[in-house]
């Protein structure tokens, strides 16, 4: 399984960006997806996550209202709608998925095998 994430770059605070997770070599919708960030200095966090097939989601309190992840199963794609941008979203993306045989959120790191390269965003003030 390979996971390419695209979609970042600079933007001024109250913009949007959409980011997108490609999944190749398994059908994205037998698999858990989460998009996390990490900033300088801070830990990998978890701010959207889609479950397995009916996709229900999850997002960190912070990005709640601003952020919507989705899933287009035809393309295989995962993607982070990000509106209402702050500075303090400035990070590095990262999108992993993890395979699950039942309908379950995956908010831990630790939990998840396949992981893509980052993608910067960076909001400027």
């Amino acid at each position: 399984v390979q996971l390419q994430a695209s979609g970042g770059g600079l933007v001024q605070a109250g913009g949007s960006l959409r980011l997108s997770c490609t999944v190749s070599g398994r059908t994205v919708s037998n698999y858990a997806v989460g998009w996390f960030r990490q900033a300088p200095g801070q830990e990998r966090e978890c701010v959207a996550a889609i479950s397995r097939s009916v996709g229900i989601t999850y997002y960190t309190d912070s990005v709640k209202g601003r952020f919507t992840i989705s899933r287009d199963i035809a393309k295989n794609t995962v993607y982070l709608q990000m509106n209402s941008l702050k500075p303090e979203d400035t990070a590095i993306y990262y999108c992993a998925a993890d395979y699950r045989r039942r309908v379950e959120l995956v908010t831990n790191i630790a939990e998840y095998d396949y992981w893509g390269q980052g993608t910067q965003v960076t909001v400027s003030s």
